[in-house]
């Protein structure tokens, strides 16, 4: 069986030990770019091999000339998953400690974007592995090399041109995954200018969270965005956030809820803010 959004502890667990399986641990906080390996190295799912956000899912930041966290070269990023030994049999679980698996919503993104269908996120993430009393390991893990070949889909990816062309386009809706405050040009104390995109509606990726930190069912997630998009195509459905981390978490949702795969503005708010011209709303949207 192949796996392509999510996929709950026990199931992961009885496939622990397939060489055709990879683990990788995305453990990251924003305000400590470090810890997320040392705590990989105290404990780990084992086997797991470790992600860093900054460093393996993320381009080099420029400060004012891109966003937060840009898309890594993708030749550089298709080694990356060579290494950490994907292949076209390989089916990979990401994981990481939030409730809200934002980094590894970002690496299941990043896989299917290089066309890799076979990747899930661990519901619950590695808190639920714990809780539910699966082994553990510790340092560092490694796996051996295989030949990943990517197959890049472009359809998934919007550009900050391609958002403004379509602020004032019929049919087409943008949606932001950050929180209703930061939404609102409240309380930011990430990026250098507050707001929203003009005409963007608020969508915060907690929404998909139950308060157990595991996703909604796919029947509740379906809800939720058909009130929001109604019957907007899935590719004329655009999300983006602060710096392309916590919409891939909205994508994944929207994706598992059954209604296709969405677009992203992978850039997002801290990439749309690096030019003054571009138009920034407040408050709530008309």
């Amino acid at each position: 069986m192949r796996y392509t959004t999510l996929i709950r502890c026990k199931e992961a667990f009885s496939y622990l030990n397939n060489r055709d399986w990879v683990f990788i641990d995305c453990r990251f906080t924003l305000n400590d770019a470090g810890r997320g390996a040392l705590d990989y190295q105290r404990s780990h799912i084992p086997g797991a091999v470790y992600a860093h956000l900054n460093d393996d899912l993320s381009g080099r930041a420029i400060p004012g000339k891109t966003g937060r966290h840009p898309l890594p070269d993708a030749q550089t990023l298709a080694q990356r998953f060579s290494q950490w030994g994907i292949d076209a049999n390989t089916q990979v679980i990401v994981y990481d400690g939030l409730s809200g698996s934002m980094a590894a919503a970002r690496l299941w993104w990043l896989l299917r974007w290089a066309g890799h269908e076979a990747v899930a996120v661990l519901d619950g993430g590695f808190k639920c592995w714990v809780d539910a009393g699966y082994p553990c390991a510790n340092g560092v893990a490694s796996r051996e090399k295989r030949v990943f070949t990517p197959k890049f889909n472009p359809g998934m990816v919007s550009t900050a041109e391609e958002v403004q062309a379509a602020l004032n386009k019929p049919g087409y809706l943008l949606l932001d995954s950050r929180s209703p405050d930061r939404y609102r040009g409240e309380n930011e104390t990430i990026d250098p200018v507050a707001g929203h995109i003009p005409g963007a509606i608020s969508a915060p990726f907690m929404d998909n969270v139950t308060p157990e930190g595991v996703l909604k069912s796919p029947g509740e997630l379906k809800g939720r965005f058909q009130k929001i998009t109604g019957n907007t195509p899935a590719d004329h459905v655009v999300f983006y956030c602060g710096s392309g981390v916590t919409a891939a978490h909205n994508v994944l949702a929207f994706s598992h809820a059954g209604m296709g795969m969405p677009r992203m503005y992978a850039g997002s708010w801290s990439d749309w803010i690096t030019q003054a011209a571009r138009p920034v709303a407040k408050g709530l949207n008309d």
